[in-house]
């Protein structure tokens, strides 16, 4: 199984171009990475993941942000602005609260356009721009919008977005606006603005970037690579487990296979691999779905409900990624009601940390297992937090208090005060 942990390093194919290739996670089947669009096995469909011949250790990392992290990704450096070493924050009142030895925030909300998906984006463009593509495209709840009209931008690109009509945060449409994208707003939930990208994308009329992409996760990996330094740095140990929001499960994949590398490269034992937790809202929960049943696959959910706009997916893409990826690691995956999705963004809130619903979810999640004896009291924990708070602003107004009007003079504020 390519997936497993205990996996070998793969042998080095005829068509890898500078030792990097992509490979088929189903069948095996390999190919030359930039000769070609191509984002799923020509041969079964399957997905596909990138491949290297040299795989790095930690002494081999130089520098800030994304590309310190250069000899894991398929370039030397990509169209950049200036993305990840995101900080990973303590907080040490919800650390008591919740009841384990550790817990530390990964708030990939503060990279460039507010979210995770810059990491994948700079790696993406660049291989955009590799292949000679005109113009790139993705379905998005908004996140990935916003980070492909930026970089999009930044690489002086053509961007269509597709979003689902009246579901998605008005800060996010603001930035792919204003960054210059062409933004279609469709008639359906994401999961049909993804099945339309996908065609465009297979009639050549545009350059894919949803996570769907095995050069995006690329990027994304670079995120556990982060994570793993900074508990290595603080607690001279790595965590035992990481919990983050699944939506189209792409981070959890992506975290997986630097794991995977990691081990191959004999800079990290199996049994030191963090357990991945993936949270999701109760309205989209196919993979906690997946996972309490025991499936192998993931059943598409027609109707998604949930505020956590950034996780309202149906139909997660990289799920043939991301179940190995916890179950081979010991991991689990949960659903969280919308309430305590915003109970967990006020107490995050109250550590000085502003996140989105979304990425308060990885905090609601890890509160409900701890308290069904799942996770442990002993337990190191890295929640991932995934998207700014002002990416939503209404919804941040909602979770907060409200404004009390007051008379303009001092008397009458002291007044308001007392009372």
């Amino acid at each position: 199984m390519s997936l497993s942990l205990s996996a070998d390093q793969p042998a080095v194919p005829d068509d890898a171009d500078d030792g990097v290739w992509l490979e088929c996670i189903e069948c095996g089947e390999t190919f030359a990475p930039f000769d070609d669009v191509r984002y799923t096995c020509d041969d079964c469909d399957s997905l596909l993941e990138v491949r290297y011949a040299d795989l790095p250790t930690f002494d081999d990392f130089e520098g800030e942000g994304v590309w310190r992290y250069a000899d894991a990704l398929p370039f030397e450096s990509g169209v950049s602005i200036q993305e990840g070493a995101t900080p990973l924050y303590e907080v040490p009142r919800l650390e008591e609260s919740i009841g384990v030895e550790a817990l530390r925030i990964k708030h990939e909300g503060m990279n460039p356009t507010g979210s995770f998906k810059d990491r994948g984006m700079t790696v993406g463009v660049k291989v955009a721009k590799e292949l000679g593509v005109g113009r790139l495209a993705c379905a998005s709840t908004g996140n990935t919008s916003a980070a492909l009209a930026a970089y999009g931008s930044r690489g002086g690109m053509e961007t269509l977005v597709l979003l689902p009509a009246g579901k998605v945060a008005a800060g996010k449409i603001a930035q792919a606006s204003l960054h210059g994208a062409r933004i279609l707003e469709v008639d359906g939930n994401f999961d049909a603005c993804l099945d339309i990208v996908q065609e465009l994308a297979g009639q050549g009329e545009a350059y894919l970037l949803n996570s769907l992409n095995p050069f995006r996760l690329e990027g994304q990996k670079t995120i556990g690579l982060e994570i793993l330094e900074g508990f290595l740095a603080d607690y001279d140990t790595v965590p035992d487990r990481i919990v983050l929001p699944v939506g189209n499960a792409g981070n959890t994949s992506a975290l997986y296979k630097a794991f995977r590398e990691l081990v191959q490269a004999g800079e990290l034992d199996e049994d030191d691999v963090p357990k991945l937790t993936g949270v999701q809202a109760e309205g989209a929960a196919p993979m906690v779905e997946a996972v309490e049943n025991g499936a192998d696959e993931v059943r598409r959910w027609e109707d998604v409900e949930t505020r956590a706009t950034a996780i309202r997916i149906g139909n997660p893409v990289n799920a043939p990624k991301a179940l190995p990826g916890i179950r081979e690691t010991g991991g689990t995956a949960v659903a969280v009601s919308d309430e305590e999705i915003t109970e967990a963004q006020r107490d995050l809130a109250g550590e000085g940390i502003g996140v989105e619903p979304a990425s308060a979810a990885s905090v609601a999640g890890l509160r409900k297992l701890r308290a069904e004896g799942i996770v442990d009291d002993d337990e190191r924990v890295a929640c991932l937090t995934t998207g700014h708070l002002l990416k939503d602003p209404d919804a941040a107004a909602a979770a907060g208090s409200d404004p009390e009007p007051v008379p303009a003079d001092t008397d009458g504020v002291l007044e308001h005060l007392q009372d």
